[in-house]
């Protein structure tokens, strides 16, 4: 009997891991994937389109388009390069709002994801706290509204666990109350590699589901069961034990090969079983144990502010003209 190794796949969410582990590393096109890569002064921008159904399926990302921003160098705490990358994420979240039609005078709602007490999952209530809210001031005193400004309201809705409501269905709520034009949803996600954590954004405009980074399934904000366009923005902020294990023994693999040539009489038969397979086996050994934790770095709390202020300053930017710092630009792919 063949081995189902689905509930062994490596865990992320993010659709440029998806890509890497379709191609086997490899860097040849994918039948039905649109992929442009460039770099811009220590940032990596990476823009895919997932065209249809057989695509979607080979890579196992919903048929959409995302854009992820990689800035490993994040981790040194530099405001220079944390606003270039704010201007950078607002001309890419400018474009996506071309993209999908919305106009300058389009009203938003940004919902913030995550659980406020738990700081790897926080990413979305800091956001809500540090963007721009004018929404009231439309509705109380719309003649002093400067040019320049929109709509924008926020809500972080907490967690099932503390209101014991789906976030979905209080959203839903707000939704048929206000009537947005646009919904921007914020959550924590779960990555493949530490070295992404807290250090890359995703946009995508398939929506988002609750909870997902930590795996999850429920029912998600998506223009399907929301009935407005819905872009989610997430950052990794969690990685699981065993795909760091399998990830140390690949690198382990590596550094031996470049060493001896004796690296299969070392690692065994770890040298030679397939990564989803090895994967397989690392679970195997750590779920029993209740030990395939969800890993965070420790500096979590000075990251997990800095990429929140990073999303909220290129936010306010992207969707205020009259707060563009630096003339920011939006590109048009």
């Amino acid at each position: 009997m063949e081995l189902d190794l689905q509930k062994y796949s490596v865990r992320t969410d993010l659709a440029v891991e998806s890509r890497e582990l379709a191609g086997n590393g490899s860097e040849q096109p994918i039948a039905g994937v649109l992929e442009d890569v460039v770099q811009e002064d220590g940032i990596k921008i990476t823009r895919l389109d997932v065209q249809d159904d057989a695509a979607s399926q080979r890579i196992g990302r919903v048929k959409g388009h995302y854009v992820t921003l990689e800035v490993p160098d994040l981790r040194k705490g530099d405001t220079g390069l944390q606003d270039q990358v704010s201007m950078v994420f607002a001309r890419e979240f400018e474009a996506f709002m071309q993209r999908i039609g919305i106009g300058p005078k389009a009203t938003v709602l940004i919902v913030g994801l995550g659980n406020w007490n738990v700081t790897p999952d926080s990413l979305g209530p800091i956001v809500v706290e540090n963007v721009m809210v004018t929404r009231q001031y439309f509705e109380l005193m719309p003649e002093r509204v400067a040019p320049g400004y929109r709509q924008v309201s926020a809500v972080a809705p907490g967690v099932l666990g503390m209101t014991g409501i789906e976030s979905s269905e209080i959203v839903q709520g707000i939704v048929e109350r206000t009537r947005p034009d646009l919904i921007i949803a914020i959550d924590a996600l779960a990555s493949r590699s530490l070295e992404r954590v807290n250090t890359t954004i995703q946009i995508a405009d398939i929506g988002i589901h609750p909870g997902s980074g930590i795996g999850n399934k429920r029912k998600g904000l998506t223009q399907e069961i929301l009935g407005v366009p819905c872009v989610a923005i997430g950052v990794p902020t969690v990685c699981y034990a065993s795909t760091i294990v399998n990830n140390a023994i690949e690198m382990m693999k590596s550094h031996l090969g470049s060493e001896t040539k004796e690296t299969g009489k070392i690692m065994g038969m770890l040298h030679d079983l397939p990564e989803q397979e090895r994967l397989a086996l690392v679970k195997e050994v750590l779920e029993p144990l209740g030990h395939d934790l969800i890993v965070t770095p420790k500096e979590i709390d000075e990251f997990i502010e800095d990429i929140a202020n990073i999303v909220a300053t290129g936010l306010n930017a992207a969707l205020h003209e009259a707060v563009d710092p630096g003339n920011v630009g939006a590109y048009t792919h």
